[in-house]
């Protein structure tokens, strides 16, 4: 199953479900609430929005934190559209519809560090030995979860414009409350995968790493999420189970402004994702809609292509179109455009 959050007009956000019509190549996105609403009323319940919220939740993070309860009427949604009982007014073309991040503001995200090709490959560019601790445990960073954007522009000001780069990542979104959890178990806590863009501003980031704390406002200013959240059971055919957790088998491809940069497999990270979420529940609870990425595959960033002499000194610049896409995950685009940066005051 395919989740989505987009945007209705005015501020609003609704959760949905992509549905794909059987009679042709045209895809729909399902309102997730209106879907539920209507589904308590035929079977007999009152058809109430703060009723079907107390056992539903809001949006894509409710439908994760209730998921026993709502899966199942999700699933009876999509059937309904198959069968051709569903009110067409629930669906909408998916081509029509503009999306958000699928969690546009999860609970936290932290981001590995999972390709050995990527770390090895950006340290010798730098003049510097691999490091013997990336195989003794996986790291992660914590990064700014208020700065989620989902498909579409990718707003930057001057100073995160300079040597402004994509990174190219799969992220788990977990499903399940959990600390101390050996890799051994550490799947179950997966809810589903999406796309990670970690954009990063290299001339911030290579400035503040320098005093040995990580990267900050490099990273700060937007993480992309999307298109969608797949669900888990849709990707295990594409995985396989092993010691170290399951490895899945997904294709990646980065491409700016049409020309393919950049091409790797998820089934190449060195710490599987079980692995990173052993570490991440070492001694505190995780629990449902925080979002882990892979970290950067090898040639997944313009940083790494630069350096070993791929590309000529390029960078993302305003008005280029960067696209992710990975095997069964859908592609993420965004095109960058240069930020409004008068002082702004909220309540």
């Amino acid at each position: 199953m395919k989740l989505v959050t987009f945007d209705q007009g005015q501020g609003s956000e609704r959760g949905g479900i992509v549905a794909h019509d059987a009679k042709g190549p045209a895809t729909f996105v399902i309102d997730l609430e209106s879907g539920l609403l209507w589904l308590d009323r035929e079977k007999g319940g009152t058809g109430q929005v703060a009723a079907v919220r107390e056992k539903a939740g809001h949006g894509i993070l409710g439908f994760i934190e209730h998921a026993a309860v709502v899966r199942p009427l999700a699933d009876e949604l999509l059937a309904r559209f198959a069968d051709g009982s569903l009110p067409v007014d629930l669906a909408r073309p998916l081509s029509s519809t503009k999306l958000l991040a699928p969690v546009p503001r999860p609970p936290s995200m932290r981001d590995g560090y999972a390709f050995r090709q990527h770390v090895e490959t950006a340290r010798r560019n730098r003049g510097l030995e691999m490091i013997p601790e990336f195989d003794q445990f996986p790291v992660f960073y914590f990064t700014n979860h208020q700065s989620v954007i989902g498909p579409g522009e990718l707003l930057v000001q001057k100073r995160q414009a300079e040597r402004l780069d994509f990174e190219l990542e799969a992220a788990v979104v977990l499903g399940k409350r959990g600390k101390n959890v050996p890799a051994s178990r550490a799947d179950e806590l997966i809810f589903g995968l999406t796309i990670m863009n970690d954009f990063s501003a290299r001339v911030l980031q290579m400035d503040e790493m320098k005093l040995s704390l990580g990267p900050a406002k490099g990273k700060d200013f937007a993480t992309g999420l999307g298109p969608w959240l797949v669900t888990l059971d849709e990707l295990l055919p594409r995985a396989t189970k092993t010691e170290r957790g399951l490895v899945f088998d997904l294709e990646m491809r980065a491409t700016v402004n049409g020309v393919v940069v950049s091409r790797g497999n998820v089934r190449d990270m060195n710490w599987t994702f079980a692995q990173i979420l052993e570490r991440v529940t070492d001694s505190v609870w995780a629990g449902p809609g925080e979002v882990i990425g892979s970290g950067t595959c090898g040639t997944g960033c313009f940083l790494e292509l630069n350096g070993s002499k791929i590309t000529d000194n390029q960078w993302l610049k305003v008005g280029d179109r960067i696209v992710l896409e990975i095997d069964g995950l859908g592609a993420l685009e965004h095109v960058v455009v240069a930020a409004d940066e008068s002082m702004q005051l909220g309540r």
